[in-house]
This record gives C-alpha cells, sequence and structure tokens, in this order.
C-alpha cells in the first residue's frame, strides 16, 4: 500500500497510537471525511474537466471555428516556378 514496507506501516501505526491514544478512532474518522470529501472534489472537477472538453469537440463549436478560419474564394493559388533544365550544349 503506497509502497510502504510492513516495518514502516507497524511503526506509523505505533506512532499514531503514542500520538493520539483514545483519540484515534475520532481522529481517523476525521480522517476518512476528509479524504472522501477530496476523492468527491477530485471527481466533481474531473467531470468539469471532461464535460468542457466535450463541449470544446462537440460538432457544433468545431464547425464555427472552421467557417470563422475559411479562406476567401477570390484569394489566388499560390503556385511553384516549373523546373526546366539547363539546356544542354
Amino acid at each position: 500500500m503506497f509502497g510502504l514496507s510492513t516495518g514502516t506501516m507497524v511503526f506509523i501505526a505505533v506512532l499514531a497510537v503514542l500520538l493520539f491514544g483514545e483519540k484515534l478512532p475520532e481522529v481517523s474518522r476525521k480522517v476518512g471525511k476528509w479524504f472522501i470529501d477530496f476523492k468527491r472534489e477530485v471527481g466533481s472537477l474531473q467531470n468539469e474537466l471532461r464535460s468542457a472538453m466535450d463541449a470544446a469537440d462537440s460538432p457544433q463549436t468545431s464547425t464555427a471555428k472552421a467557417a470563422k478560419y475559411e479562406a476567401p474564394e477570390d484569394r489566388e493559388e499560390a503556385t511553384a516556378p516549373k523546373f526546366e533544365p539547363p539546356p544542354s550544349t
């Protein structure tokens, strides 16, 4: 879990018991609620970003952008000069 070894997890558990003692269940509940709220907020942010990206990729938006940057029809087409080999002597 989180790349921690068993010894490290035991050390953290012993440290938590020493620091919080009888308040450990209350502290762990608060941490759990904070973690759940954090995950909920991250999920809602991801949903907002996905919906914004979907709206940006919708056909209506891309068609409007394409029409905005469309080249005028009366413009001359660019041409390159033809290659002519040098005359042989």
